[in-house]
């Protein structure tokens, strides 16, 4: 479902990304690590055709998101660290506008849902510029999935966000995932990746030092014992000796 290969990112000489490849099946989520300036935002803005890689394929269910953006848009959603609402929509109006631009006709019920499923109910006439930074990130995050992506991709997904909207956020993902959709969760927090995510990939200054299922993290690195957390796997990963390009 999202295929990447050879990805290669380069800003005026400074590398960002380099020879990165890995895909995600339907039905899985992976999830997305690596230290500040690692390459993962810039990973997650590339498949989402935000910016051109310098070189590389980058495919949504076949469709080059270069050469196709539009037929790769179109079953693609992302949802950025720090989502842009229109202040001067209310939030029904986005979920409006969003299947005005994905053309989803008959989209009401979907969206009350959605906005039942988030909390959002009460606030269906509120104006962007009116709620809290948590209330914001549910809004894109229900914007997102009107349109039933077939790939989706979180940077940063729960910032802002109570107790009760992370439980609600994570169950979400879970739900798409088994409906068949791709998943990217891209996030500092290791806790909510090892609880939500069937997949790792682990950048480092750019590069791939892991790739594959959550329980062979820890064959790859050979001296962790059996029962480490994510975190020392990461620790492991990030400060001592890699597992190369491992592929899982």
């Amino acid at each position: 479902m999202i295929q990447v290969t050879d990805f290669h990112k380069a800003y005026r000489g400074a590398v960002a990304v380099e020879e990165l490849s890995f895909d995600v099946q339907p039905g899985q989520v992976l999830g997305l690590l690596g230290p500040n300036g690692a390459g993962k935002t810039t990973t997650m803005r590339a498949i989402a055709g935000v910016i051109p890689p310098t070189r590389g394929r980058l495919l949504i269910a076949d469709h080059d998101v270069s050469t196709e953006p539009v037929a790769a848009k179109r079953l693609l959603a992302y949802v950025p660290d720090d989502p842009k609402l229109f202040d001067a929509l209310t939030v029904w109006e986005h979920l409006q506008f969003m299947a005005a631009a994905y053309r989803v006709n008959d989209f009401e019920a979907d969206a009350r849902a959605l906005l039942d499923q988030f909390e959002l109910t009460p606030k269906r006439d509120a104006l962007a510029q009116e709620l809290s930074r948590g209330m914001r990130q549910k809004v894109a995050i229900c914007c997102a999935y009107l349109h039933h992506p077939r790939a989706i991709l979180f940077d940063e997904p729960i910032t802002g966000l109570d107790p009760h909207g992370i439980r609600t956020m994570k169950e979400s993902v879970r739900q798409r995932a088994a409906a068949g959709a791709a998943v990217i969760v891209s996030s500092h927090l290791l806790s909510l990746v090892q609880d939500l995510c069937t997949h790792l990939l682990i950048l480092h200054h750019g590069r791939r030092i892991f790739f594959g299922r959550v329980e062979d993290a820890r064959t790859a690195f050979a001296t962790v014992n059996s029962d480490a957390s994510l975190e020392e796997m990461f620790f492991r990963a990030t400060e001592g000796e890699t597992a190369g390009t491992n592929s899982g």
